[in-house]
């Protein structure tokens, strides 16, 4: 695939664009839309409507070396980050002069260091969900507890490979389906689990006994989640206190014949210790759309474990999200030329 796909939207004179903010450089300004994976931002959002005060350059491969990133990022003014997938520190922030904005999807981002970019002058803008969010990533977790439970992509193989039935459905009726967060996300997959009649349970630090209740859930303690879920799933928020929350002594708690469901982050659950619990059979398997390291490495044991169902981050990866959120960065970054950014990130953000 090629790495870098140019676009021009920015006339050959500068002379001919408005006259810029003081805060924003001579214009055409150079835009960066990192890791488009699948080649579509071209055409998900009104990229041309920039020209003349600034060009995109659309880049569909993957560079985590910092100095190799700075290397790519030195000549442009604007980054587009999709979500969490390029890690902008302190570093490389330092590293990269002539950065005047960066715009990601969504509301937060882990992967920029808000404080070095504040300290630099440089101006994070993110973008508000729009239709249809708040079902993608229940919808693709919903998904992936049917395909472990019944074995649909093990038994779509078989007739692939000229084969026939190769195992057992499980019944998830009457099962307990456990919710590591019972947030926006965890209450619709609560809901999902419910119309399949499902218990369902949940824990977090902060959810109380009345907003489990509102969702028809029944509040349990840490160590009850993990010993009674048939299906455990995680919809928490990666922070200091999440990370490597879901460890050995969480997983050991677990029924051999249960499954774990991640559609939020990677680190929220320990890696090495979920592998152990997999390869030593003490859980009939997981689902994983998230992990440590992404793009997963090349010869990751998720990989070719036979119980582990591995999807490529793609919760949040569908057209309406794609749309709704590449146009919003456009809007980011023409106000931003206008001189009035909007939807800034940082602590005291009202917008979210």
């Amino acid at each position: 695939m090629t790495q870098a796909d140019p676009v021009s939207t920015a006339a050959s004179s500068p002379s001919s664009s408005p006259t810029p903010s003081s805060s924003v450089p001579p214009s055409p300004l150079r835009i960066a839309v990192l890791e488009d994976y699948q080649g579509v931002a071209r055409s998900m959002a009104d990229w041309p409507s920039l020209a003349p005060r600034a060009e995109a350059t659309f880049f569909h491969d993957v560079v985590s070396d910092v100095d190799a990133l700075v290397e790519r990022l030195a000549p442009f003014d604007i980054l587009v980050l999709m979500r969490e997938r390029t890690q902008v520190g302190a570093d490389l922030i330092a590293r990269l002069p002539r950065l005047a904005l960066i715009t990601t999807m969504g509301t937060r981002n882990a992967a920029i260091d808000l404080g070095a970019a504040r300290a630099r002058g440089i101006v994070v803008s993110g973008t508000e969900k729009g239709p249809h969010a708040e079902l993608a990533t229940p919808t693709l977790a919903w998904g992936l507890v049917l395909a472990l439970t019944r074995g649909i992509v093990g038994q779509a193989t078989s007739v692939r490979q000229g084969g026939w039935q190769r195992e057992i459905g499980v019944d998830i009726e009457g099962k307990t389906l456990g919710l590591l967060g019972l947030g926006r996300i965890g209450r619709q997959v609560a809901r999902f689990g419910q119309a399949f009649g499902m218990t369902t349970i949940a824990w977090s630090q902060n959810l109380t006994d009345e907003a489990a209740a509102s969702a028809g859930v029944r509040r349990v303690d840490k160590d009850t989640l993990f010993a009674a879920s048939d299906v455990l799933s995680v919809h928490l928020v990666l922070s200091g206190r999440s990370r490597g929350l879901v460890d050995d002594a969480a997983l050991r708690r677990m029924k051999p014949t249960a499954y774990l469901v991640n559609t939020s982050r990677g680190p929220i659950v320990d890696e090495a210790a979920l592998l152990s619990a997999l390869t030593e059979r003490r859980i009939a398997g997981a689902a994983l759309d998230v992990f440590d390291a992404e793009p997963l490495p090349q010869g990751h044991p998720f990989r070719t474990l036979d119980n582990v169902l591995a999807t490529p981050h793609i919760g949040y990866v569908t057209e309406n999200g794609y749309r709704s959120g590449y146009g919003q960065m456009v809007e980011d970054i023409r106000a931003f030329l206008d001189g009035r950014p909007i939807r800034v990130l940082g602590d005291d953000a009202t917008w979210r």
